[in-house]
């Protein structure tokens, strides 16, 4: 922890909306990781996600307590020294720890130098009954005495506190606790843990904590097991939930929790652009396959803002899109970082993709006519595509082959640089062979 930070939470002013990035703790739970053996983030995986984190905007980051491991505990510094070199550029990024309602938790997270502090302890039935085993009067007591004490000895501290599994537990004893602990935090957080939420759930419920306790700010925490964490997460944040949990394509545990693009890019189509404050939009796109090439994989396409949302296969819509893309995409990207539209060939191409590859990419003398031929042919043929082939190969062996149709000559400094005919259209598009 710099000298100065002691002071920086008293300083900074919250913004309408305040992403709880939580990649680093909650997305290493995903199992993801496990699906191509890479287990763990590297530390240098660590250190680029946040750089990215931070460049993007995000002020609140959250990681494990170092209790978890000696790992966790050498990578914090490593993270340290990169919000660090930052400060000067982007400001101050607070890290915090993400402990139990434990001394051991608590102290190792303070002697690494965290930021701050975000308890939880589960209050529903199932993690009094299979959890940790503690009554209600239990909880309360050893919540309250451990955050009175940190608050009195590090004041500086950022702290949060959650009820684990808020949602399955009944409103009157989630007050019950939260009564107790409200005159020692910051902010109180609402988490769906299992993911059981629903919208109307959500509203009811952030409404009723804000009615309760007027001057304390919420955050948000949802899984997606109904697949409802970002509509759910909206709904919190439509009801007076400032900060927000997400992570990195929204990866967790079991189906992980809400994408931090994915909510700021519907906040952004619902003009709640307040909310959008201090967010480097444009760099959504990157820092979501910043995220994906640790997983050794594409931008999934459950992802709103990924290329594969402006991806076209079928006839009809590519022949629309290739005239204007809001026929089939009705929300811009380009201020996300999508900035081109892909149409990928294949079996279910017409043929005025065929005919637009065939003469604006691979320079062939066509005519609508002949494409249409082609596009026949093409569509018989394609269907016994071998593994080692691709659409494009296909399609290109047919034109020169079979019809002998001849290309122009490009000179090739000029190949890779030659402008499409739709010059009409705002954003650019990119045919792709689907192989």
């Amino acid at each position: 922890m710099t000298s100065d930070s002691p002071f920086q939470f008293r300083r900074y002013m919250p913004r309408h909306l305040e992403i709880v990035d939580t990649t680093l703790r909650e997305g290493s739970q995903s199992s993801l990781l496990h699906d191509h053996h890479k287990y763990f983030f590297s530390q240098a995986d660590k250190m680029e996600i946040l750089r990215a984190l931070i460049i993007y905007g995000v002020k609140f980051v959250e990681l494990f307590a170092p209790m978890v491991s000696p790992r966790e505990q050498d990578d914090l510094v490593a993270i340290q020294s990169v919000r660090d070199e930052l400060i000067t550029q982007k400001g101050y990024t607070f890290l915090l720890a993400h402990v139990r309602c434990h001394p051991d938790d608590v102290s190792s997270a303070i002697d690494a130098g965290f930021d701050g502090l975000n308890f939880y302890i589960g209050t529903s039935v199932h993690a009094q009954r299979n959890g940790h085993g503690k009554g209600l009067n239990q909880i309360i007591h050893q919540a309250r005495s451990l955050i009175e004490q940190v608050r009195r000895d590090y004041p500086h501290l950022v702290v949060r506190f959650s009820g684990e599994d808020a949602f399955r537990t009944p409103e009157e004893e989630l007050f019950r606790v939260y009564d107790e602990v409200v005159p020692l935090v910051h902010r109180l957080g609402t988490p769906d843990t299992v993911g059981v939420a629903t919208p109307a759930a959500v509203a009811r419920r952030v409404k009723a904590l804000r009615q309760r306790y007027p001057q304390m700010d919420l955050e948000g925490h949802f899984h997606d097991d109904r697949g409802l964490a970002l509509v759910n997460a909206l709904e919190a944040v439509k009801n007076g939930t400032r900060y927000m949990q997400t992570t990195l394509l929204g990866i967790g545990e079991r189906s992980g929790i809400n994408s931090m693009t994915a909510l700021l890019f519907n906040l952004f189509i619902e003009r709640e652009y307040d909310k959008l404050e201090g967010y480097h939009l444009r760099g959504s796109y990157p820092i979501n396959v910043v995220l994906a090439s640790k997983l050794n994989k594409l931008v999934q396409s459950k992802e709103p803002v990924s290329l594969t949302n402006r991806t076209h296969i079928a006839g009809v819509h590519q022949k629309a899109v290739l005239n204007d893309a809001l026929a089939y995409e009705a929300h811009t990207l380009d201020q996300f970082g999508v900035t081109e539209s892909e149409i990928l060939l294949g079996p279910l191409s017409g043929w005025n993709v065929i005919y637009y590859f065939l003469k604006e990419i691979k320079y062939f003398q066509v005519d609508k006519l002949v494409a249409k031929e082609i596009a026949k042919a093409f569509k018989e043929r394609v269907y016994g595509i071998a593994p080692d082939e691709s659409p494009a190969q296909i399609l290109m062996d047919l034109a020169q082959k079979e019809f002998g149709l001849r290309r122009l000559s490009i000179p090739q400094p000029y190949r890779d640089a030659v402008v499409q005919h739709l010059d009409a259209r705002p954003e650019p598009v990119r045919l792709k062979d689907g192989g």
